[in-house]
């Protein structure tokens, strides 16, 4: 849904009229603030907003909409009637993600509209923390192989013993040792070369890896190599040379935890199984990770079993 706000009836019809004949839905503010009672009852996917118009201005809207939590993260595009560099600046220093000078030509609106939209929807998914695509995105990936016909391996990691971090130093170290996961995965992907591999960050210390069946094993072999070298480098000296770190429970007990290893599931979609759902091959992944855990010290489990569950 697309919210145009402006004050000028003849200019807001055009660009409605167009944004409906590209099938967008559009609703229409008269200014500011009727924009914002809008914006608070209908929740618009992106906001068209004049520069110039009475009340609220577009700048004003724009600052009051990146204020608020709720709408700091609406996309919005203004309009202006001046070329005037200063006026470009001002919009975009305001919060604006893009600006169209009047008069326009509908093919740069929908552009623009549809570019936003897309680098926003984009934005969403990615990890603030590690710069890598999420949920949605992992599904399509794995949709995407399941449409193409070809063969893949669906790899589900995660820290062993990653509360023990968050304990004993705080969520920023323990942020750390996520960043340091990613990175290692990273060189990893890149290291095993084509097919691409695609990365993605389920969220937490969660990652999951999709690739050929024949990359699991080396892919995940350098990863678990890289992970640990680097996350010895993020204890503090002594728990990094004896080998754990002491935390006291809630009676003052002190017990000791091992440094961290990773646990990683595979599922396999090949000819001995074919998994058709995304859901069905990352929830497989997910149980072997399970066994991973079971054993000492990094691991990774690979499910071999055939569709008739032998």
């Amino acid at each position: 849904m697309i919210l145009v706000v402006d004050d000028d009836e003849d200019i807001a019809r055009f660009v409605e009229f167009n944004l409906r004949l590209h099938g967008f839905e559009v609703l229409h503010a008269g200014d500011g603030q009727e924009a914002l009672d809008m914006i608070e009852q209908h929740r618009p996917d992106l906001a068209v907003v004049d520069l110039m118009m009475p009340r609220i201005d577009g700048l004003e809207l724009t600052r009051r909409l990146r204020a608020n939590p709720i709408t700091s993260a609406l996309p919005v595009i203004m309009l202006t009637a001046k070329g005037m560099t200063v006026d470009k600046v001002h919009g975009l220093s305001a919060g604006a993600d893009d600006y169209l000078v009047k008069p326009f030509d509908t093919a740069e609106l929908v552009a623009r509209v549809s570019s936003t939209l897309r680098r926003n929807k984009e934005f969403r998914e990615v990890s603030p923390l590690t710069g890598l695509p999420g949920n949605s995105r992992i599904r399509r990936e794995i949709s995407d192989r399941v449409r193409s016909g070809v063969d893949y391996a669906v790899g589900y990691i995660d820290i062993d013993r990653f509360k023990s971090v968050n304990d004993r130093y705080g969520f920023v170290r323990g942020d750390e040792f996520i960043s340091a996961l990613a990175r290692s995965l990273h060189r990893a992907v890149v290291a095993i070369g084509l097919p691409p591999a695609f990365l993605g960050h389920v969220g937490g210390d969660d990652f999951v890896i999709v690739c050929a069946p024949e990359q699991i094993r080396p892919l995940t072999s350098r990863s678990v190599v890289d992970f640990e070298k680097s996350a010895d480098t993020l204890y503090d000296p002594t728990d990094r040379e004896r080998g754990f770190v002491e935390l006291k429970d809630r009676r003052g007990n002190i017990r000791r935890a091992a440094l961290v290893t990773l646990s990683i599931g595979v599922s396999l979609s090949d000819a001995r199984k074919r998994f058709t759902d995304p859901l069905d091959a990352i929830a497989v992944a997910s149980e072997m990770k399970t066994v991973a855990k079971s054993q000492p010290g990094s691991y990774v489990a690979v499910d071999r079993r055939r569709a008739d569950g032998v």
